[in-house]
């Protein structure tokens, strides 16, 4: 008995020591992958194994995350978030809304995906925390010791669901956002008996998300109820003698915030964000986000006494890699950002049309998801991120709509999307609400999974 005892005891030893190797081996492979993950974020343009390789004329497969141990602990566990007990908010008014926005500010992709997604939502539910809060308090806006206290329990309510920590700085959001501005009216009954409330509700309680930004309905109703708001400082100025006014358009631009909080506090949370990031996003759609730096080797080689064009090419392609590090950017902000980079080359005396000669296309100005697949385009309409317990953080991008960049003209202004005279390319077309991971049946989308492995990258 016991040596049978001292051989299962060796046996179990043994067993241990092989299952210690795996685990080691495990966490090799792990790390390998979180490194190569790395390099991609950084949009190094070296092999990265984790990722498929894609045709440019074949359907993309959906990349599949690899499998590691307690990998969306930063998520599935928030922390508890140090607050102020200061702040009168209701955060429980929105609850749903915030986690949503720490998916879509998930902090490994919050500078990527700022201008898209994660500052038009954090913006829009911090519009909506002060409008439902309204409801209680009868104020659309917060004095500015309480807005520091507000924000900043704001802030650290999303850090701790897993969102960036430095969102204040990405979306450029300060306490005097939270408060009136110069806007003369933040009294909710005052605002109603100012404004025409019942027409600006009908037009702007559920918006056309696709015609809005040509027609600008309800972005018209909401201007010219700002502007009744912001009337209001003249009638102060004749009564009780104020010397200075502030500028009249700025004193417009937050009373339309003051607008967008009265909205918010009588639509429901889900159909206020539908009308707040579908405004935001006709905002977004017209410029583009990206930084342009110093074109000054590009027109060297490409000027026109170009006499080299693989000299060219490889300049141009080695400065849109460096725009590619910039922001994810939806398909009509591609557009201008081809406009303005084009123009910006002919003002320094580029006249060959060298997205032709070159082969740019509009997703090279996006981010690059993998070596030899162009970049991701979002959608243009409003998205979120997803995040699912088993395969992480998810969005939709579109991989395979090459469509050339167009080179400008100087004597033509860049061709509006909502000129219905002028043909443009066919576009991506907006993401459908899909999200199972079971079905393979993606198309020409494919989704972006932030391997599991992260939270180990960015948490420990």
């Amino acid at each position: 008995m016991a040596r049978m005892k001292g051989g299962v005891s060796q046996s179990f030893k043994l067993y241990l020591l092989r299952v210690f190797l795996l685990l080691l081996y495990l966490q090799d492979s792990s790390c390998s992958s979180v490194n190569s993950l790395k390099g991609s974020l950084n949009m190094d343009r070296k092999e990265d194994t984790l990722l498929p390789e894609i045709s440019p004329t074949a359907s993309p497969q959906p990349f599949l995350p690899l499998l590691a141990p307690s990998p969306w602990a930063p998520f599935t566990n928030s922390t508890l978030p140090k607050l102020s007990g200061l702040c009168t908010l209701k955060f429980d008014a929105v609850e749903r809304m915030m986690g949503v926005t720490s998916i879509d500010c998930v902090a490994p992709f919050a500078q990527y995906l700022a201008n898209v997604m994660c500052c038009p939502q954090l913006e829009a539910t911090l519009v909506i925390l002060i409008g439902q809060s309204s409801k209680f308090t009868n104020m659309l806006a917060l004095n500015g010791t309480l807005a520091k206290h507000c924000l900043s329990d704001f802030q650290q309510i999303l850090v701790s669901q897993g969102a960036n920590d430095t969102l204040q700085h990405i979306c450029s959001l300060h306490p005097s956002n939270l408060t009136e501005g110069s806007c003369p009216v933040k009294d909710v009954h005052e605002f109603e008996t100012t404004v025409d409330s019942s027409s600006l509700l009908a037009t702007c309680g559920k918006i056309d998300l696709v015609n809005e930004c040509c027609e600008q309905t309800c972005q018209n109703a909401i201007s010219e109820a700002a502007k009744k708001l912001a009337l209001k400082a003249y009638d102060l100025l004749s009564t009780e003698g104020a010397e200075v006014l502030t500028d009249h358009s700025t004193m417009v631009n937050d009373c339309r915030s003051i607008v967008h909080r009265w909205l918010a506090s009588k639509l429901d949370p889900n159909g206020a964000k539908d009308v707040l990031r579908g405004l935001s996003n006709c905002k977004n759609n017209k410029v583009c986000p990206l930084v342009f730096p110093n074109t000054s080797h590009v027109t060297k080689a490409c000027g026109d006494g170009m006499n080299n064009q693989t000299t060219c090419c490889d300049t141009i392609e080695g400065y849109v890699s460096h725009l590619q590090r910039q922001s994810f950017v939806t398909n009509l902000q591609a557009l201008d950002c081809a406009a303005s980079f084009g123009l910006k080359l002919q003002k320094a005396n580029v006249s060959k049309n060298i997205y032709k000669l070159c082969h740019i296309s509009l997703k090279d100005f996006s981010v690059q998801v993998a070596p030899e697949v162009s970049g991701c385009l979002l959608p243009s309409l409003p998205s979120d991120a997803v995040l699912d317990q088993s395969s992480g953080i998810s969005f939709v991008c579109d991989l395979n709509d090459n469509i050339p960049a167009p080179w400008p003209s100087l004597s033509h202004l860049p061709v509006s999307s909502c000129n219905k005279t002028v043909k443009i390319p066919a576009l991506p077309a907006a993401a459908s609400g899909q999200i199972s991971l079971n079905s393979l049946s993606i198309g020409p989308h494919l989704r972006l999974f932030a391997l599991m492995a992260l939270g180990r990258l960015f948490y420990t």
